[in-house]
């Protein structure tokens, strides 16, 4: 008996290192998928990383690096695929050689700030106007208790407290959406700064990524921020009120982000570029700095059918993960265009 339970063990023990070498082969043999950019879609990507494990044996490798460096790296083909808030510039495109982008996430950048002693009316949130928020990182507005924000706020105690702004230090996508929406609401910023990945700054700190800029706001009294909403939620960041094209003060959550969608046409063409900031007076709940997030991919790719599949699902499937970090599931018209744009990636 006792000879039988021995053999058992080592029989036992033999099955054991059979299955762990069977289940390392099996992982060593699952599709890997290199992506790098937009810090972003980060958080989304996290989430769709181990879904697209378990549906398809796909080892997703995510580097959150931002959207500038995202586009470098799919240029170079160094990556699989690239990510980025910002749409490919017409000099993008070309250097990249045969590229595609596909809006593949929709959200809301957020207006993060650190008031402590702010008081505001009960179940609202401090408010701001495109313009003023551009005369803070312009520098002209370097007050909480500047006379144009408390006429603002007129039901709000706002403390004297200097301004800091926080804004990426690296090329970004959210800087570009931040950016949009500042040169489309004020033509100040438009003829001084511009839209871009980056900008010159007059004032502020310097964050990496999205996570870096929310840090900086978490960290320093006094200070304003923008990040996607996912991370304002993540720090426990209070965001501001942004006054849209209709009248209305707005906040990035998930009616907000999908009235601003529900301003785009019924059919949609072009490379990929979808604008949403500002969106025209009609919807009183729109919010006004929202963006889609792009996935790029090289047309002739080795792993073709494998990208293929990737964002099908996460155009479809991967929508449903969305809503819990605050990114508003893609409107129909923009997937039967994602589904035409994943066509175009052959091997």
């Amino acid at each position: 008996m006792k000879r039988s339970l021995i053999l058992l063990g080592v029989a036992a023990a033999a099955l054991a290192l059979v299955a762990a070498a069977g289940a390392k082969q099996q992982k060593a043999s699952a599709t890997v998928l290199n992506g790098a950019g937009s810090t972003f879609v980060a958080p989304l990507v996290s989430v769709w990383t181990p879904a697209l494990g378990s549906a398809f044996d796909y080892t997703v490798q995510y580097s959150a690096v931002g959207s500038g460096a995202g586009i470098s790296q799919i240029t170079a083909r160094t990556v699989d695929f690239g990510a980025s808030d910002a749409p490919l510039t017409p000099d993008q495109f070309s250097a990249c050689n045969g590229c595609v982008q596909i809006p593949w996430a929709l959200a809301g950048t957020a207006i993060d700030y650190n008031i402590p002693g702010l008081v505001v009316p009960k179940n609202t949130n401090l408010h701001l106007t495109g313009d003023v928020i551009a005369k803070i990182y312009m520098g002209q507005i370097t007050k909480w208790d500047d006379p144009a924000i408390k006429a603002l706020n007129p039901k709000a105690t706002i403390p004297d407290l200097t301004i800091t702004c926080a804004h990426r230090s690296d090329n970004s996508g959210t800087t570009y959406n931040f950016t949009d929406y500042l040169s489309t609401v004020s033509p100040a910023w438009k003829s001084k700064l511009g839209r871009g990945t980056n900008a010159q700054w007059p004032t502020g700190v310097g964050g990496k990524g999205s996570s870096g800029v929310s840090g900086v706001v978490t960290k320093t009294v006094g200070s304003i921020g923008y990040a996607d909403v996912a991370y304002s939620l993540s720090n426990h960041l209070r965001f501001a009120s942004v006054l849209n094209a209709s009248g209305k003060y707005t906040t990035p959550g998930l009616r907000g982000i999908a009235a601003a969608a529900a301003t785009l046409p019924k059919k949609l063409t072009g490379n990929g570029e979808i604008s949403l900031v500002n969106p025209p007076k009609g919807n009183p709940i729109a919010y006004p700095i929202s963006t889609f997030t792009y996935v790029i991919v090289p047309t002739n790719a080795s792993k073709a059918a494998d990208l293929r599949k990737m964002i099908y699902w996460a155009v479809t499937q991967g929508q449903k993960s969305g809503p819990k970090l605050l990114f508003q599931p893609l409107p129909k018209q923009v997937q039967a265009f994602d589904f035409k744009q994943i066509k175009l990636i052959t091997g």
